[in-house]
């Protein structure tokens, strides 16, 4: 069934309703603060818009005709059904969903999410990951932190991270190699990757043997996985060397997990925190990106007071 509904006013029927339950239009009115008049003539409004009576008018009270006592089960019915509802909905949790990729969310959002929450309390802070590219069409989140290029139509963008790529290993390797290895040396132990995509997302070994002028024709062979916390775990297994982007793996790097074993490439790519371009923010997620954006910051400045290797 489509198009409007044909009902009477709300106020009518919630009077019915008391008049009905209470078998007396005195008491109905004494519930819902209207004199006994009132409730009469709401009662009449009703009846005349059915063309037949609901009560029967005794010296003591009223009583429902049989047409009277259909409607109020209806009624009631549907009454207590709206009451639940809203009650559901009023003790309902905010939420504030951000969306991105599973590195992310590991690597770098997990570990922040007490800060998160702290900004806001009260509200249910849920994060959901996909591997695919952001698709603002698909997403019902209040924010989002994807890799990219910064462009989403329908979206305002701001740059968190720069495309920031070094080559990581374990302890064991880079023992293995000696201190500040040149990177052809990488070309002897297995290079740990991503699938390639297409077009390309983000930097591959290729790229940045590329980038060091390092013909990458033969070397000891690839693995291959399906999700970058794999790739970083065989990492840290001493599986294989993988390309590691700030500020993902740089934890593990402070905690001596993982170690630098080649120079550094920055791209224009990057992560960028995506929000609406039409819908208004608000607070939680103009607290949350204003949180965002200055952790970036301090990253950023961090990150510069550290050695570089050369």
């Amino acid at each position: 069934m489509s198009g409007k509904l044909q009902l009477p006013p709300l106020q009518i029927l919630v009077v019915f309703e008391a008049a009905a339950r209470h078998a007396n239009f005195t008491a109905a009115g004494n519930e819902l603060g209207l004199s006994q008049p009132a409730v009469s003539q709401r009662i009449q409004m009703l009846e005349n818009l059915l063309n037949g009576p609901l009560f029967e008018r005794r010296h003591r009270g009223v009583q429902l005709t049989e047409s009277g006592n259909a409607l109020y089960q209806i009624v009631r019915a549907s009454l207590n059904d709206i009451s639940e509802q809203i009650e559901r909905t009023r003790h309902q949790r905010s939420t504030l969903r951000i969306d991105t990729d599973m590195g992310f969310a590991s690597y770098w959002l997990l570990p922040r999410m007490n800060a998160i929450q702290a900004l806001i309390p009260g509200v249910e802070v849920q994060v959901s990951t996909s591997p695919n590219d952001y698709n603002f069409r698909d997403s019902n989140a209040h924010l989002a932190i994807y890799f990219g290029n910064g462009n989403w139509p329908g979206t305002q963008s701001q740059k968190l991270f720069p495309e920031e790529v070094i080559p990581v290993c374990n302890h064991e390797i880079i023992t293995e190699m000696g201190p500040r290895p040149a990177p052809a040396a990488l070309l002897s132990y297995p290079l740990l990757k991503l699938p390639e995509t297409r077009p390309q997302r983000w930097l591959t070994w290729e790229d940045w043997f590329r980038y060091q002028k390092v013909p990458a024709h033969n070397h000891a062979g690839s693995r291959t996985f399906n999700a970058y916390s794999l790739v970083i775990q065989a990492a840290v297994e001493g599986q294989g060397i993988a390309l590691g982007w700030r500020p993902l793996i740089s934890a593990l790097i402070e905690r001596k997990q993982l170690f630098v074993c080649g120079p550094e490439v920055r791209t224009e790519r990057g992560y960028y925190l995506i929000t609406s371009g039409v819908k208004p923010a608000s607070t939680q997620q103009q607290k949350v990106t204003r949180w965002l954006l200055d952790e970036a910051w301090d990253f950023h400045h961090s990150s510069a007071l550290l050695p570089k290797y050369k």
